[in-house]
């Protein structure tokens, strides 16, 4: 994989991170459960780091409870994104942003399983 595909699928994880933080700060500010929120930008920040891992030898220091909760969680995102590609039309920066997010998912969702063993 290019440097230039690996630092794509970084930005995409990176970019869901920061949606999700805002999102967990926002509802938990409204009182409204952000269970999943949660659930899903622990699982997204424990993507960025096994890729960095992977890609640059930084440290990776979790457990494999998380490691494998945090792989569940990711495949649990796929069908969500496979639906918004499906109506992404040809060409769109929808389309674009899915396809990395796609990627860099199934990029991470890899990496983590390899770790299981």
């Amino acid at each position: 994989m290019s440097s230039a595909d690996q630092e794509a699928s970084l930005n995409s994880l990176e970019s869901t991170y920061r949606k999700l933080s805002n999102a967990y700060v926002s509802m938990e500010g409204e009182g409204v459960n952000t269970t999943l929120v949660k659930k899903r930008r622990d699982a997204i920040k424990v993507a960025i780091d096994t890729l960095r891992s992977d890609w640059y030898g930084t440290d990776f220091l979790y457990e494999r409870d998380v490691i494998a909760t945090s792989q569940l969680t990711l495949g649990d995102i796929l069908p969500s994104i496979h639906k918004q590609l499906a109506k992404a039309k040809d060409g769109s920066p929808q389309l674009t942003l899915n396809v990395r997010r796609l990627t860099a998912l199934n990029l991470a969702i890899e990496s983590l399983k390899n770790r299981l063993g």
